[in-house]
């Protein structure tokens, strides 16, 4: 009996039976260290591997994330743990930052204070830190306003909808050509 052909034939399954563990281990572990360190948990909106949506559940092996238009996302924890995790729930206030065009023979002043009194009207934009309205740079036809304001991390989306209409309202009203 040739005993080499036999040992090779075990030692190749056994490196196939190690690679095919490798990706469940690197998952386990993955989950492990979701567990222990918390970078997010269950209701937490995350971007993570290429995705973005609300955290469903943490499994041992996986992560279920529900996207925008409700798709259900199985991510393998190696993955999560071997990359970038934004976690956009964790902090209570949240920046958003919003550019506006407008024409270079508009008055870049005014369209700063029509923005500064949108933001002191809206009742979800925080007051401290205080808006932010500056010229963001000069574009080929336009002058960009760039416009920061904070917001409770819940109210972000209804704060950034709620600006772009009221702005593009205003700058009809005024005149301002976007």
């Amino acid at each position: 009996i040739d005993t080499a052909g036999i040992g090779a034939i075990i030692g190749a399954v056994g490196v196939a039976i190690g690679l095919a563990a490798q990706g469940a281990l690197s998952n386990f572990a993955g989950g492990m260290i979701i567990l222990v360190m918390r970078p997010f948990k269950v209701g937490d909106y995350v971007e993570t591997d290429g995705e973005k949506g609300t955290v469903e559940d943490i499994h041992m092996f996986y992560t279920y994330i529900v996207t925008d238009n409700n798709q259900v996302v199985m991510i393998p924890n190696g993955e999560i743990t071997s990359g970038a995790i934004v976690n956009y729930s964790m902090k209570e206030t949240r920046r958003l930052d919003l550019k506006f065009s407008i024409a270079y023979n508009e008055d870049f002043e005014y369209a700063e204070d029509v923005l500064f009194e949108i933001c002191e009207k809206h009742e979800k934009v925080l007051k401290d830190p205080a808006p932010f309205v500056r010229i963001d740079s000069h574009g080929d036809s336009s002058i960009v306003l760039l416009l920061r304001v904070w917001t409770k991390t819940a109210d972000y989306w209804e704060v950034n909808f709620d600006l772009l209409e009221e702005v593009k309202r205003r700058f009809d009203e005024e005149g301002i050509e976007i």
